[in-house]
């Protein structure tokens, strides 16, 4: 099933809140959290013998990655918001 379908609601909700580009974006953020909570949850039994107490090399890198996908994505989306903001001043 598409995420277009998968949630749906989720993403109507948020294009008529942010626009379509920010509401896609918003939705991406909401998926990028999920994995991380899921990514972090493996951490906990997934512990590192090198590292006691920290989760195995490779979760930490996808925890990493999805850390940086995030603020990847929250930089678009101020961006976005920047331009909106700025192109409604030059309107009036």
């Amino acid at each position: 099933m598409s995420i277009f379908e998968e949630r749906s609601t989720d993403l109507e909700r948020y294009e008529f809140q942010l626009g379509t580009e920010r509401g896609k974006l918003a939705l991406t953020m909401d998926l990028l959290t999920d994995a991380l909570v899921l990514v972090g949850q493996h951490g906990v039994y997934c512990q590192s013998a090198r590292q006691p107490g920290k989760p195995a090399m490779d979760v930490q890198i996808v925890q990493k990655c999805i850390v940086d996908a995030k603020e990847l994505v929250s930089t678009v989306m101020m961006e976005l918001e920047r331009g909106r903001k700025g192109g409604e001043g030059t309107n009036r």
